[in-house]
């Protein structure tokens, strides 16, 4: 750690301007990004990642989940790598920087090195993890689920997108299936450099956001079944309305969540309404809700109470309800050891920080599993994140991409 310099710092230029070549790739409708997984968007974004590993003087391995790791030797070849990186993929109303930040960034404290002429004892390994987003195919994380040994190959090749298509088929579709064994490799340490995805940095005036905790995540799909029927002609009494139990519901998920402030989350998203018709009282409702905490008993707590009082909402409206659960990860805590090295990294950079959650999932949650894992987060616009308008400053990435630079430098170990 003594010989890392303050002003060993990456060309903050040039990462920009590779962000911005990365977006090309993938338009959006609306200054964002479209480059969804396993889609010939995403075929064509790999392509380019693979093009400047190549001219760093990386070596490429790709594993069976079409993940991506591109090697920088050390100077002990036998040495665990350490590990940096995210994703690539986007949301279809996506933006520049969610993921693709901590990947060009990792990119980039690569290049940096080559320019310093800097060695490092342990080998730096770059990986774009597939199919972090879930969108086409959930669920989310996927790839450094299987890593993690959370799912199986056989399961993730199985999940079927909106269209029928299966994630094995469009992965061998576009070219990039590899033959490496998922989880195979060891690592020292993993570092993920993100955005916030959420507005606590940039109202604070926070230039780094170091990551101590992850919240854990529960997606519970509820169907309520009523009865269709004219809304003109059936008296109010008469009514088995599926539409009121979602309402009360939502309501009740935002009752919740505010009961447990000021970490946990949660709301409804997604929802299918039956039959979806403007003088119909819907007979049957589809709708999904995410809580999240960084509790384990807060995150308990929360789903008992969901379905305690949608049993009682829909026993007074007459529905019928069914809750399943469709996702879940539990909270994370980071690695202290990698935690304290981001910390050290910010203040020996001079900037400022603090310690924070993370609301949204990441690869690192993980990878924790597997590895020492942290993250660094810079501030982003309005906290505003999965939306073609996410946007964040060059000054940001800059020092987000510093931070990382020194808390990999520290930890691969320079070579004097």
């Amino acid at each position: 750690m003594a010989n890392i310099a303050s002003n060993f710092k990456i060309n903050g230029d040039r990462l920009w301007k590779t962000i911005m070549e990365m977006a090309k790739i993938g338009p959006g409708i609306a200054g964002g990004n479209n480059r969804q997984t396993l889609t010939d968007e995403d075929a064509k974004g790999r392509a380019l990642f693979q093009k400047w590993c190549d001219e760093a003087n990386l070596s490429m391995g790709i594993d069976k989940m079409g993940t991506m790791f591109a090697r920088r030797e050390g100077t002990d070849p036998d040495a665990l790598p350490v590990y940096v990186g995210s994703h690539l993929d986007t949301q279809p109303t996506g933006g520049k920087y969610d993921g693709i930040l901590g990947v060009l960034g990792g990119l980039e404290l690569i290049r940096s090195l080559d320019d310093m002429n800097i060695k490092t004892k342990h080998p730096i390994v770059l990986v774009n993890w597939t199919n972090e987003e879930g969108t086409r195919f959930a669920p989310p994380m996927m790839a450094s689920g299987v890593f993690a040994g959370v799912h199986t190959l056989d399961w993730a090749y199985a999940k079927e997108d909106s269209d029928g298509k299966k994630f094995g088929d469009e992965l061998k579709r576009i070219g990039w299936i590899g033959d490496e064994e998922v989880g195979s490799r060891k690592m020292k340490a993993f570092f993920e450099l993100h955005i916030e995805q959420g507005p606590i940095l940039e109202s604070e005036g926070k230039d780094i956001g170091v990551v101590s905790r992850g919240q854990g995540l529960n997606w519970l799909q509820v169907t309520l079944t009523g009865r269709e029927s004219h809304t003109g002609s059936t008296p109010m009494p008469m009514r088995r309305n599926a539409g009121l139990g979602m309402a009360k519901i939502t309501s009740l998920v935002h009752e919740i969540a505010m009961s447990h402030q000021p970490d946990a989350v949660g709301a409804v998203g997604h929802c299918d309404v039956y039959p979806n018709s403007r003088n119909i009282i819907p007979g049957k409702v589809v709708f999904t809700i995410d809580f999240r905490s960084p509790s384990f008993d807060t995150q308990d707590d929360m789903e008992r109470r969901l379905h305690e009082g949608a049993k009682e909402i829909c026993n007074n409206l007459d529905l019928e309800l069914e809750i399943e659960k469709v996702g879940h990860f539990d909270p994370v805590t980071f690695d202290e050891g990698c935690v304290s090295t981001i910390r050290r990294a910010a203040e020996r950079l001079g900037y400022s920080h603090r310690d924070i959650i993370s609301g949204a999932g990441h690869d690192a949650c993980w990878i924790n599993k597997v590895a020492p894992t942290a993250m660094v987060m810079c501030p982003c616009v309005d906290g505003l994140s999965h939306n073609e308008a996410e946007d964040i400053s060059q000054d940001w990435a800059v020092a987000g991409s510093n931070v990382l630079f020194h808390a990999v430098l520290e930890t691969a170990e320079i070579v004097d």
